[in-house]
């Protein structure tokens, strides 16, 4: 009784349905949760960038992965939490209008969502999507689907990432480099020189405060 009326209560617009099907299809529903994390919203460029900083670094398994994923998870609710809460704000009259269908809910609720997704997209990844799935241009932005906006967010997502990525790379390399040249030149040429560099990278990334850095780098790149 008690899941039946949780099913009621969550269910809004599904109201007239049976109670079993309304729990299947909130269950359904949270399926997608975790491809619209990793596709729509900030969680791709700080889960990319971090992962990248760690190879950079050299460091093997430390930080552990699901303390990258954690990190990212959180910067994403903390970068996401305007858009999460302009969502709710457009949906919550919705929810409590039984006359109001899915499709409408979803399309009310998807503005923002579009919105934050748009101001981070290219051009150019846009147009090869919208060549693929119509005929002739929209005539406006109001005009794309959320579905036509969120694979070119992900390509340019992936191009931002790596470009951030490459710049945070250089200065590790610099320093594998110089250290190499160094057991190179005293002829230690036997000597690992990621197990020299390592300590220094660490030392150097330590004493700049390279995590507040690439974490205030980051949220930054989205405003």
């Amino acid at each position: 009784m008690a899941v039946a009326e949780t099913a009621n209560a969550l269910a809004g617009p599904f109201s007239g349905l049976d109670p079993a099907i309304q729990l299947m299809l909130l269950m359904s529903s949270m399926t997608l949760l975790p491809f619209m994390v990793a596709g729509m919203t900030s969680f791709m460029r700080y889960a990319i960038v971090l992962s990248i900083l760690k190879q950079a670094m050299g460091t093997q398994q430390v930080p552990p992965s699901i303390i990258i994923v954690g990190l990212a998870l959180i910067l994403t609710f903390y970068t996401m939490s305007p858009v999460f809460k302009e969502v709710y704000t457009d949906v919550a009259p919705l929810l409590n209008n039984p006359k109001a269908d899915v499709m409408q809910i979803l399309n009310v609720g998807s503005v923002p969502l579009k919105q934050f997704m748009m101001r981070q997209t290219r051009e150019d990844d846009i147009r090869i999507f919208l060549e693929v799935a119509r005929k002739k241009p929209p005539e406006s932005v109001a005009d794309l689907s959320i579905w036509e906006v969120t694979p070119a967010f992900m390509l340019s997502e992936l191009r931002t990432s790596f470009e951030i990525g490459f710049v945070i790379f250089i200065p590790f390399v610099i320093i594998d480099l110089v250290v190499a040249n160094i057991l190179m030149a005293l002829g230690m040429m036997m000597l690992s020189p990621t197990i020299i560099s390592l300590p220094f990278k660490i030392l150097i990334f330590v004493a700049v405060d390279g995590w507040s850095l690439i974490v205030r780098g980051l949220i930054q790149s989205f405003n």
